[in-house]
C-alpha cells in the first residue's frame, strides 16, 4: 500500500455501498472490513488512525449488537483509534452510547460524502496532534521536575506518579541506591503541592550524631541542657505548612522512632525540656537507600512506623539500569560545567562515552556529576578523553542496527503468537496483523517452520 495516504479503515458489509465509499474518498487508502474478525485484523494489520464503523452488521444487521461489539473489541486493541459510528437517521439513542463506548463521533445514513469527508478529516487531524503530543512529552520528558534528566522509561513513569501525587497529602517513602535524585524528587511533590509558598526542610537522618539528632528534629527549650541558652523551634516545628523531607530515615535511631511515630499520628510535638504540645501541620517525604523490611527483620526499624510512613512508595532505579541515561546526563553536565567555566567548546570523546556507557556507577548520578566537573577542569583540548575521567578505557559499545533489532523484535512476536495459537496459522497470522503468506514468509526467515 502507498505510503502517501493515510489509511482509512471502513466497516462496511453493503459491497455496494463499499465501491462508492471508495470512490468518495479516493485522499485516503481505504481499506474495508465486513465483520467482527476481519476488523480487527484489519486494525492490528494497518494500524489505521480512523474507522468509520457500520452499526448494523452480520449476523444480527437488523440490531446493533455486531457493531457495539466490535467498537469495544477495536477501542481495546487501540484506544487512540479515531471510530466515527454511522448509525440510522433518527438513531440518536444509539449514537450516543456509541459515544459513551469511547467513540469519536456519529453520522447517519444515509450520508452526504462531502460531509462526512470534514468528519473523517477531523479525526485524522485531531489524531496527528494528539500524536505530537505524545511526541512533545517524550522530547519534554521530565523537564517538569526541574533537575531531573532522564528518558528511562522507568524514571518517566515514576515522573508520571510524582506529579499526580504532588497535589495530594499522601506522605511518600522514596527508596533507592544513594546518588539516584531522591531529594529531586522530594523537592517536586513540594513545588508540585499546595504547599509550594511554604518551606521545604529537609534534614539527613544519617549525618547528625544521635545525641544532637532529636534536639534538630524536635528543637528545645532554653536552659534544657547545657549550652540551651535560648528556646530553638527543631526542623519539624519549622516546616510547619510546608514540606518535611526526612533523608536516610532507615538511619533513624529506636528512640526517635517511637517519637517520630507519635508525632504522625498525633500532629504534636514536645520540644526537649518542655511540656507544652505544639500542633505542626507538615507534610513528611521520607527516603531511604536502606532494605527496610530487612530492617524491620532485624528489629532495626519499627514495623508500624514502616507503615506510617510508606502511604505511597516510589523506588528510583539506579544509573545503570537507566537506558541511555549515563551518556545524556554526562552531555548534559558537559554543558552546564563547559558553560561554568568558561569552556563552553568542550564535547566528549567517543572513548570518553564508551567508559561512560561501561562503566557500573555505584556512586550514580553523583559520582557521574563529579566525573564530569573534574573532567571540564582538567581536560586539554576541546575533547574530555575517558582519561579526564579517571575511567578505564571500555571496548567500543556495539548499536544494533535497526534491521538487527527488527528482526529480533518480529521473531519474538512470531514465536509468541505462534504459541499462543498452539502452532495455528490462521489464528497466529491474525494476532500479529499480517497475512497468511507474511507469516509463511516469516517463518522461513527466522528457521521456525
Amino acid at each position: 500500500m502507498s505510503s502517501a495516504r493515510p489509511i482509512l479503515l471502513m466497516v462496511e458489509d453493503d459491497r455496494g455501498l463499499q465501491k462508492q465509499m471508495r470512490w468518495s474518498f479516493d485522499a485516503y487508502e481505504v481499506v474495508f472490513a465486513e465483520d467482527h474478525d476481519s476488523a480487527l485484523a484489519a486494525i492490528r494489520r494497518h494500524d489505521p488512525a480512523v474507522m468509520t464503523l457500520d452499526l448494523g452488521l452480520p449476523p444480527h444487521p437488523d440490531t446493533t449488537d455486531e457493531g457495539f461489539r466490535i467498537l469495544s473489541a477495536a477501542l481495546e486493541i487501540k484506544p487512540a483509534l479515531k471510530v466515527i459510528a454511522l448509525t440510522g437517521q433518527h438513531d440518536r439513542a444509539n449514537a450516543l452510547r456509541a459515544i459513551g463506548l469511547g467513540a469519536y463521533d456519529f453520522f447517519a445514513k444515509p450520508f452526504e460524502p462531502e460531509v462526512l469527508s470534514l468528519v473523517i478529516a477531523r479525526a485524522f487531524r485531531l489524531s496527528e496532534l494528539e500524536a505530537e503530543n505524545q511526541r512533545l512529552l517524550q522530547v519534554q520528558g521530565t523537564e517538569s521536575i526541574p533537575g531531573l534528566i532522564s528518558r528511562d522509561p522507568v524514571l518517566l513513569k515514576l515522573a508520571r506518579q510524582i506529579e499526580r501525587l504532588a497535589p495530594t497529602q499522601a506522605g511518600v517513602l522514596i527508596t533507592g541506591e544513594s546518588g539516584t535524585g531522591k531529594e529531586i524528587m522530594a523537592r517536586a511533590l513540594h513545588s508540585g503541592s499546595s504547599r509550594k509558598s511554604k518551606r521545604f526542610v529537609a534534614i539527613n537522618c544519617a549525618a547528625i550524631p544521635d545525641a544532637l539528632l532529636e534536639s534538630e528534629l524536635f528543637g528545645y527549650e532554653k536552659g534544657a541542657f547545657t549550652g540551651a541558652a535560648r528556646t530553638t523551634p527543631g526542623k519539624v516545628e519549622t516546616a510547619d505548612g510546608g514540606t518535611l523531607f526526612l533523608d536516610e530515615i532507615g538511619d533513624l535511631p529506636m528512640a526517635l522512632q517511637a517519637k517520630l511515630l507519635r508525632f504522625l499520628q498525633e500532629r504534636v510535638i514536645e520540644r526537649i525540656g518542655g511540656r507544652q504540645e505544639i500542633p505542626v501541620d507538615v507534610r513528611v517525604v521520607c527516603a531511604t537507600h536502606r532494605n527496610l523490611q530487612e530492617r524491620i527483620q532485624s528489629g532495626d526499624f519499627r514495623e508500624d512506623l514502616y507503615y506510617r510512613l510508606s502511604e505511597m512508595v516510589l523506588h528510583l532505579p539506579p544509573l545503570r539500569d537507566r537506558t541511555g541515561d549515563p551518556a545524556l546526563l554526562a552531555h548534559a553536565f558537559v554543558q552546564r560545567f563547559g558553560a561554568a567555566n568558561g569552556r563552553s567548546r568542550l564535547k566528549l570523546s567517543e572513548d570518553a562515552l564508551d567508559a561512560i556507557a561501561h562503566h557500573a556507577w555505584p556512586g550514580n548520578v553523583r559520582e557521574l556529576e563529579n566525573a564530569i566537573k573534574r573532567a571540564v577542569i582538567m581536560a586539554d583540548g576541546d575533547s574530555i578523553k575517558a582519561d579526564d575521567l579517571g575511567l578505564a578505557v571500555g571496548t567500543e559499545v556495539v548499536v544494533p542496527t535497526l534491521r538487527e533489532v527488527r528482526d529480533e523484535a518480529e521473531r519474538n512476536a512470531v514465536l509468541k503468537a505462534m504459541a499462543r495459537s498452539d502452532n495455528n496459522i490462521v489464528r497466529a497470522a491474525e494476532l500479529l496483523g499480517v497475512s497468511r503468506p507474511t507469516l509463511y514468509d516469516l517463518l522461513n526467515r527466522f528457521g521456525l517452520r
